[in-house]
């Protein structure tokens, strides 16, 4: 659960912004750490997002990754409270409603690229997603 910031009050994966002389792969890692307490041998590149809002002309790219095996026991944060689901159990109703497009695709470990036009964060306005041989 993201307990502060941009999408507080939902379920939501870990992440954030990428340093000065950083990688986007290294902003994640980094991420999980802070947020999580865990670290991964081997992050997949999965999918990425542009999000618009409308009112606010910068947009957001979003890069998603997915990992199999980490190290450590997820503790809670600052900004998170992780905690897992069963498959069939995936909160969508608490997530941002963009998630139960993308999301099951990262769960069938399909590559994708999407954007996603909000109203506010509870409407989506338009969005298109489409599943790619690389991203």
């Amino acid at each position: 659960m993201k307990k502060r910031g941009f999408g507080a009050g939902l379920w939501n994966g870990f992440g954030g912004k990428v340093q000065t002389g950083e990688s986007i792969e290294e902003a994640a890692r980094r991420e999980l750490l802070e947020e999580s307490g865990l670290t991964v041998d081997t992050l997949q590149k999965m999918g990425r997002i542009t999000f618009e809002f409308v009112g606010n002309s910068e947009l957001m790219d979003v890069h998603i990754f997915r990992a199999d095996h980490f190290h450590g026991e997820p503790t809670e944060s600052e900004e998170m409270r992780p905690q897992w689901f069963q498959l069939d159990e995936v909160p969508f109703n608490c997530m941002w409603p963009d998630d139960i497009y993308w999301f099951p695709l990262v769960l069938q470990r399909k590559l994708f690229h999407g954007y996603f036009k909000f109203q506010g964060k509870d409407t989506i306005l338009e969005h298109s997603l489409k599943e790619v041989e690389e991203v």
